[in-house]
């Protein structure tokens, strides 16, 4: 296998690096996501642009948008738009299955995509990386496809309306894609992807063909069977911020080929149970991250993270033992200065898992405060984790091969 790209060219700040394959903060300061945001050149979700959302959806936005986590886009107003005006558009997300149990952080970006589509009543694709993980990793192409059915499982376990939906292997599909892959490679030289990417001259020459693959599906006529051979349909990805510089190129060739630029949503990254102070550096996840975090879970790390095949016992233990504390190290410091929030992973995760408003600050008044203790905020998470992998395992026991057959088929979508 080849070395991994070093990106220098998206190094955004001393010991910050954010790419599709790295996500490292600094060491004092974890990730600096306004100075992601400066040097990537989107921009930052306002207030007055969640009111217009709430204003013309009629629907409040979802935590994950209140609370910060999905902070930044390009082009939602242009979403907006669009929705205003009844014309279509499509939501865009993909998953590179890289394992055969998820976690708790590849979740995240499936729960807020199945919100978007409720609320626009939109069709969905999904993209399962395959062929990049078969050219990243050290497994054969039947590993990379029975990883792509297993987290389809998870995916569908979340809801999607199959209806609207359609998920699609990029090794099976890819024929249907090949026109207008070959459209966009025509437009980018190695010398951009090499800017772009990083890529030098021992990497393999599928990984300088992939990026116009993860790009093709923002063009609607890759999906003639849903929307047409002729379409020109805009299309809307929440993503993680790391991959914004597959759809950076993408915007700059769509409109030279006839399309819309993609629209975009990035969310923060999802930490590692060990938070700040770990070490793990991971190859290409689409995670989150919440501010103050150097890190990201990892799937190779069976402690960094929960997974949705834990049992309730391991959930608890993981918990107990590896979810770092911002607390103090005596109870009496503790009570007088109480505990760090921005470090406090149990107080973190409660903040992307616990949608209760009021509980959530009542938590981070008293924890903050030294009322309450790091095992009580534990107990807490404990039990909002607990029940969400459970109910989670209970729906993907009723995902069948047949459900799965039926989502990876490619047919005519309702919408």
């Amino acid at each position: 296998m080849s070395a991994q790209p070093e990106n220098k060219e998206i190094k955004t700040e001393e010991d910050q690096i954010i790419n599709p394959w790295v996500v490292q903060g600094s060491k004092d300061h974890g990730i600096n996501y306004k100075k992601l945001v400066d040097n990537f050149g989107s921009e930052l979700i306002s207030p007055e642009l969640l009111q217009r959302f709430e204003k013309l959806t009629g629907k409040k936005p979802h935590p994950w948008l209140s609370r910060g986590f999905f902070f930044s886009h390009r082009d939602l107003n242009y979403i907006l738009d669009l929705y205003e005006k009844g014309e279509k558009f499509y939501l865009y997300t993909g998953r590179g299955p890289s394992s055969e149990a998820l976690h708790t952080g590849h979740l995240i970006p499936f729960i807020f995509t199945k919100w978007l589509q409720d609320v626009f009543s939109v069709p969905l694709v999904v993209q399962m990386t395959d062929d990049e993980k078969f050219l990243w990793k050290d497994i054969t192409t039947e590993q990379a496809y029975s990883y792509t059915r297993e987290n389809a499982k998870d995916i569908i376990a979340i809801g999607f309306d199959i209806n609207k939906t359609f998920i699609f292997s990029n090794m099976k599909y890819i024929g249907h894609m090949y026109e207008n892959i070959l459209k966009i490679e025509k437009c980018v030289t190695a010398n951009q992807v090499q800017g772009i990417f990083g890529f030098g001259e021992s990497d393999n020459i599928g990984k300088y063909s992939f990026p116009a693959i993860q790009a093709a599906p923002c063009l609607s006529t890759s999906f003639s069977h849903i929307f047409g051979p002729k379409s020109a349909v805009p299309c809307l990805i929440p993503c993680a911020i790391d991959q914004d510089p597959y759809f950076r190129m993408t915007r700059d060739v769509a409109p030279r080929l006839g399309f819309p630029k993609p629209a975009l949503i990035h969310s923060k990254f999802f930490p590692a149970l060990q938070g700040l102070f770990s070490s793990i550096i991971t190859t290409k996840l689409r995670l989150f991250l919440s501010a103050g975090q150097n890190t990201k879970m990892s799937a190779s790390d069976p402690n960094s993270a929960i997974f949705l095949n834990d049992t309730p016992e391991i959930i608890r233990d993981k918990i107990k033992k590896y979810a770092f504390s911002g607390g103090k190290d005596s109870l009496e410091e503790h009570r007088r200065l109480g505990a760090n929030l921005e470090i406090d992973i149990p107080y973190q995760y409660l903040n992307f898992f616990l949608p209760d408003d009021q509980k959530l600050a009542e938590i981070a008044d008293k924890y903050s405060r030294g009322e309450m203790l790091t095992s009580e905020v534990k107990e807490v998470l404990i039990d909002v984790m607990t029940k969400m992998v459970v109910k989670h395992q209970v729906a993907r026991d009723q995902v069948t091969d047949q459900v799965i057959d039926a989502f990876l088929t490619p047919r005519k979508l309702f919408f």
